[in-house]
């Protein structure tokens, strides 16, 4: 099978081979929402950083005294002003820290970026570029973008981002740039196009196949 291989500018520079087989498993799969959800799903667990936290009753402060006594007020009888009944109380089965991380087997993270990468050749929104590099200037960059009607994407670059380019990139909002090491699901469904230079295509094949 053989992709085109264009510049920024969209200038056809030749193109990349890559064996049938290996592209059918990689780039040719059905595209499964339920493994992409359960990816994403997992990706975005182990960002959370599970800190909320609420007051049982021995962190709440206040005094331990029985707010009246125990018989003949004719209110419910009551053991302290700290409980969750009262304003300013505990709060009973609430949040505590944890960790919000779950296992998911690898090969169903495999399989989950094989899907990504899928659905963006389906749908007609992978690009492949000779290399990245500009100016350093976001104005270059933006203009650039806007020749080729993209609102929305994502760069793959090389194992090192070129500063230039990251550097232009940085203050354009929904277009991403990550070092081929970084290449994930959500941040491929998060944008509309996914861009990968000819480096980073051959390192993803060659991780995946």
């Amino acid at each position: 099978m053989k992709l085109k291989v264009t510049d920024i500018d969209k200038k056809a520079k030749g193109e990349v081979e890559i064996d049938d087989t290996v592209f059918a498993d990689i780039f040719g799969r059905e595209v499964r929402k339920d493994i992409l959800a359960r990816v994403v799903n997992w990706q975005l667990a182990k960002r959370r950083q599970g800190t909320h936290k609420t007051k049982e009753i021995g962190d709440v402060s206040g005094t331990t005294k029985k707010p009246y006594r125990q018989k003949g007020t004719g209110n419910a009888r009551q053991g302290s002003l700290r409980s969750p009944q009262f304003r300013g109380g505990a709060t009973i089965f609430g949040p505590h820290p944890r960790d919000h991380a779950h296992d998911l087997p690898k090969k169903v993270r495999r399989l989950g970026l094989k899907t990504a990468l899928s659905a963006k050749h389906k749908d007609g929104k992978l690009v492949i570029w000779t290399a990245t590099a500009g100016t350093g200037k976001t104005k270059d960059l933006n203009a650039k973008l806007k020749k080729l009607g993209w609102a929305s994407a994502l760069v793959i670059d090389g194992p090192e981002v070129d500063e230039k380019f990251a550097r232009a990139a940085r203050n354009i909002p929904n277009f991403d740039v990550l070092p081929q090491q970084g290449v994930n699901v959500y941040d491929i469904l998060r944008r509309d196009t996914l861009v990968l230079t000819k480096g980073a295509m051959e390192h993803l094949v060659e991780r995946l196949k």
